[in-house]
């Protein structure tokens, strides 16, 4: 049934999306168990594109952060080096409860690393620095290694993890957004609709008001805000929460709701687009999952090249090609879903008429990314394709029993952008939580 996009008010809670519809390990029991209860037993490792050159005006650093984000991160950085924060490079955004390694860029013309002093702060820590011609942008990745612990398990359930980590290996794993992606309050989807939209009172009712989830340390705040009192809303958001500081700022200052929203971060303000259109991927990703057409090419198809991340129609000509089948169980290539956007490629027949019904069930329409644009001209929605099934390689499992008590620690390498917790969701079969900040 195609959905009238703006038909009904409830469309403003439309869902995530982040619960497997069913498991392609269904046939292996979850181990339970928690993740994250320390930093140190969720590792990531940033796979670099490329190395750096060794000349240029673009300081490049390997840093290791421990409990902070990748804009929480990006901001010590830039204070360090005197440079705005746009002036600092990174790949992409990695889990805020970890331990974390990533490359990150400084524009820094005419300097050199030793031209600053030491970098010291308690969570952050360089291991490496050496220069390069061009700003690190996002995507200049090949992937990440991770290394989870999950607790609250019987280290003889190493089988059954490593029983359903063999398999995703050999069938690959549906690409889905982690609930990181929504933020703890999963509603970062909820606000970018709200932006695309240009409604930026519901943005920011979203963003900083009250509800029937409040994290403990904004409680005060978001009482104040949904009363009209940005002055004290202001005053009681932590400093920790950075845009939702500059939106406060604005609106105590007798700015009003657009303005105040124009006044976030513009990293940050991108974070909630891209997650309007990551709910939108996976509510086309498990509707696939349910059709059974994951693993399998259908008439229409963007096909997704996963080495150069190039796409090519399916039609019947190709569907007819005797290796498709081969290298797409070698995981070169996969069906590819929506990034909605302006520029987006978009795919034909059924599978177009899906994705478009996939929009308009958020609420949204093409005509609305083309008017945000129009608008509001930072707020760039060009879209992407993204494939839909992606590999788990060098998979490794191990049980066992440390200080803190019985585990059993997962490791394997993902494609850039993909989520770990996708994975582990496989493996654990319970709900995954996540806590303020996580990106």
């Amino acid at each position: 049934m195609t959905v009238e996009a703006g038909s009904n008010a409830d469309l403003a809670r439309f869902d995530a999306h982040v619960t497997a519809p069913a498991y392609l390990t269904s046939a292996v029991p979850g181990i339970g168990g928690v993740i994250k209860q320390r930093d140190e037993d969720f590792l990531v490792d940033e796979i670099p594109l490329y190395e750096p050159c060794g000349e240029g005006e673009h300081i490049y650093l390997y840093v290791e952060k421990r409990g902070l984000s990748t804009i929480q991160m990006r901001d010590e950085i830039a204070r360090h080096f005197r440079v705005p924060p746009h002036s600092v490079g990174h790949a992409g955004l990695k889990d805020k409860h970890a331990i974390t390694r990533q490359v990150v860029s400084v524009h820094a013309p005419g300097k050199r690393p030793e031209d600053f002093p030491s970098f010291r702060h308690p969570r952050i820590n360089i291991l490496w620095a050496d220069l390069h011609t061009n700003k690190l942008q996002r995507g200049h990745l090949a992937g990440n290694r991770f290394s989870i612990k999950v607790r609250g398990v019987e280290p003889a359930t190493v089988l059954h993890a490593r029983r359903a980590l063999d398999m995703l290996a050999a069938s690959g794993v549906p690409n889905r957004f982690g609930l990181q992606r929504f933020g703890y309050l999963r509603n970062n989807h909820l606000i970018g609709r709200a932006m695309i939209l240009g409604d930026a009172r519901a943005a920011l009712d979203l963003l900083l008001g009250p509800g029937a989830a409040m994290p403990e340390m904004q409680r005060e705040s978001r009482l104040a805000y949904g009363a009209g009192d940005y002055a004290r809303a202001l005053d009681a958001m932590p400093r920790l929460f950075k845009g939702e500081r500059q939106a406060l700022g604005v609106l105590a200052a007798g700015g009003d709701h657009a303005a105040a929203l124009g006044a976030i971060d513009q990293t940050a303000a991108g974070f909630f687009i891209s997650s309007f259109q990551s709910a939108v991927f996976n509510a086309v990703l498990n509707r696939r999952v349910m059709d059974g057409a994951l693993d399998r090419f259908v008439e229409g198809d963007l096909a997704f090249v996963l080495k150069s991340r190039a796409t090519f129609p399916v039609t019947p000509a190709v569907l007819a090609e005797p290796d498709l089948n081969a290298r797409l169980a070698r995981a070169e290539i996969a069906p590819s879903g929506p990034m909605w956007g302006t520029t987006m490629a978009r795919a034909s027949g059924e599978v177009d008429r899906a994705e478009v019904e996939a929009l308009a069930g958020a609420g949204v329409t093409t005509d609305d990314l083309r008017a945000c644009e129009d608008r509001d001209g930072y707020l760039m929605i060009g879209g992407d394709r993204r494939p839909l099934r992606i590999p788990v390689i060098d998979p490794d499992v191990e049980g066992g029993v440390d200080e803190h008590g019985a585990y059993v620690r997962c490791a394997f390498e993902l494609p850039r952008g993909s989520f770990a917790t996708t994975v582990m969701d496989e493996i654990m079969k319970v709900p995954l939580e996540e806590e303020p900040g996580n990106e």
